[in-house]
């Protein structure tokens, strides 16, 4: 998925970047207070381990009971960019993950109890699914009194509905995991149902299978173990199967099914959320309603929101972020504030910043190593906040992926922090292109500005030609996703949709999946590697995929060099004093806002 900064996923783009990461699946880590050097290596490797399938008891509702919870007022939520996504089959950044939770439901989610434990359970569905023939068919049963915010009850039919409309051609930016495990591969799927649903069409009961009102039956030619975990994602959230789909037109006026709904958007400016009082929280094991709704306004950057929520005057007090850190510059300030240092989480992401280098425009891997070796990882950490916001990466899988491995560092990225402006311009004068120009795109973003001038100058130095290009951060991943964007570097964040390679290398680098929309930035399109792709995803047993892929992963960075590894990345966010129930939720890789109340 990317980040909110990055596309979690999916991901965690910087063309270089825009600051948003990825929408990713972790479970609650991290947690409350500060550590010394920032969240560390023993919570990435927690994130790493597989998620349980829950027990059908464990998706009965309520939720568990928040200490000290009480219910009533309202939140404030300083948030750097508007939402241009708000139907949920284009949702596939953190931002736009995080607000899902708290609006949106699917068949399953990841439910993290009081305890920590971090489990897939029954969402709208009665469990995680029941699964037979090998895992190449799963059924679900809905859940009694499920309903959207209008009183209508959610059936099979719209389940079914939610998935066909995944097909249609208007839907560019969200998870395709699905899709391509019923109907093919690449872009292939979409033939199967090329205007999703609504002329009429449907995809056969032999694959998706609705034989009543409560159930759903999905058939696979290949067994799909991990079919719950990608049903989490905010892309598989419910649709009404009725005249409220109103198709392109439903990013700005969607159907809601969780315990908030939106009560008004002015793009550019603010939201509203307030109860959805048809949402019954006996039906919901992972979600409450503490606060009676969420007040967010944009175009606050990390400067201004951590001063506001070190002061914690006035409204501050009962505020938070979704998705901003603490500013870095501010960092050192607010760990010794005695006030604001008593208000943090921190976590461990899921996400790697990397550079991505346009294959579709570089095509020598002379110069996309020359880029490799001038980056200077370490100062891109710095201005991302040093300990407390990330550490200098090697590949790119992160920590928090099944079988990282801890020192891989093929480009002496970690050993050499500030980069080898030398040897990088030595692959230059060997390629015959000492002075090219490099067309390097970051986002308007405070740390995303601060971070082109060290790249810039980094570039200068090894012997390129640097012409920079601001984009919005609002509109990144749209405009980096474009086949055709015009650039030649730009960064993005990408992490786990859950903790397995398989989740990373396909969307990341799959050549048969490039479209505009697509996750594969670089646009890396190998034989070998679209071949290994096909090949590792037709093994059955997760556990002896897990090696194949980092096999692969080590080919992709050693052999093609499709994009710099820069940092993996950390969370440091503060919080109002008057705000309560607050933990890291590695699951949105940021605060928690299911869990929130307001102490008075």
């Amino acid at each position: 998925m990317n980040t909110f900064s990055a596309r979690r996923a999916r991901a965690v783009v910087v063309a270089l970047a825009a600051g948003s990461l990825a929408l990713t699946a972790c479970s609650s880590g991290g947690g409350t207070g500060k550590n010394k050097e920032g969240a560390n290596d023993k919570e990435a490797a927690a994130q790493a381990k597989a998620v349980p399938l829950a027990k059908a008891a464990d998706s009965n509702g309520p939720a568990f009971t928040v200490a000290g919870a009480r219910n009533g007022g309202t939140i404030r939520v300083y948030a750097r960019d508007s939402y241009n996504h708000l139907d949920p089959a284009q949702m596939y950044v953190s931002d736009q993950g995080l607000l899902s939770r708290l609006i949106f439901r699917g068949l399953t989610t990841f439910r993290t109890d009081e305890s920590g434990k971090k489990m897939v359970v029954g969402d709208l569905a009665t469990d995680a699914g029941q699964m037979s023939d090998g895992g190449r068919t799963w059924k679900y049963t809905l859940k009694e009194g499920i309903k959207f915010e209008d009183g209508k009850p959610i059936t099979s039919a719209d389940i079914r509905h939610s998935i066909e409309r995944m097909y249609a051609k208007f839907i560019t930016d969200g998870p395709i995991y699905v899709q391509q495990w019923l109907s093919g591969t690449g872009t292939a799927y979409r033939k199967a149902l090329p205007d999703g649903p609504y002329k009429g069409q449907h995809l056969p009961s032999s694959v998706l299978d609705t034989p009543d009102g409560k159930t759903v039956i999905f058939h696979f030619k290949q067994p799909q173990t991990q079919l719950p975990y990608a049903l989490t994602m905010a892309g598989y959230s419910v649709v009404p199967n009725s005249a409220k789909d109103t198709k392109d037109k439903y990013d700005v006026a969607p159907v809601c099914a969780g315990p908030y709904k939106i009560a008004s958007f002015k793009a550019g400016k603010s939201m509203k959320l307030v109860r959805n009082t048809n949402w019954d929280p006996k039906t919901d094991s992972m979600r409450h309603q503490y606060v009676d709704g969420f007040d967010i306004t944009f175009n606050h950057q990390a400067s201004d929101s951590t001063k506001r929520l070190m002061a914690d005057q006035g409204e501050a007090k009962h505020a938070i972020s979704f998705t901003n850190s603490v500013e870095p510059t501010l960092t050192k300030q607010v760990l010794s504030d005695p006030s604001a240092s008593k208000r943090l989480v921190q976590g461990y992401q899921p996400y790697v910043w990397q550079m991505n280098m346009n294959m579709d425009r570089i095509k020598d891997k002379r110069i996309r190593d020359a880029i490799t070796y001038a980056m200077p990882n370490g100062q891109i950490v710095r201005v991302n906040g040093g300990s407390y916001g990330g550490e200098i990466a090697g590949g790119l899988l992160a920590p928090t992926v099944a079988g990282y491995k801890k020192g891989y560092d093929p480009y002496g990225k970690i050993s050499h922090p500030n980069g080898e402006p030398d040897k990088a311009k030595e692959l230059l004068k060997k390629a015959g292109k000492v002075g090219m120009k490099l067309v390097y795109a970051y986002s308007n973003t405070e740390i995303r500005q601060k971070e082109s001038v060290v790249i810039e100058d980094a570039l200068t130095k090894a012997g390129f030609d640097v012409q920079k290009k601001e984009i919005d951060s609002a509109s990144w991943y749209e405009q980096m996703g474009k086949v055709d964007n015009g650039f030649d570097i730009y960064m993005t964040g990408w992490g786990q949709d859950w903790p397995d390679p398989s989740t990373v290398i396909p969307p990341s680098f799959d050549g048969t999946q490039i479209q505009d929309g697509a996750s594969n930035y670089s646009h890396l399109n190998d034989p070998h590697v679209n071949a290994e792709i096909k090949r590792i995803q037709q093994i059955t047993d997760v556990n002896k995929t897990i090696p194949e892929w980092q096999k692969l992963h080590q080919y992709i960075v050693e052999k093609i060099n499709p994009a710099v590894p820069v940092f993996y990345t950390k969370m440091l966010q503060l919080y109002g004093s008057d705000v309560g129930g607050t933990r890291y939720s590695d699951d949105v890789n940021y605060l928690d806002p299911t869990t929130l109340y307001l102490k008075k």
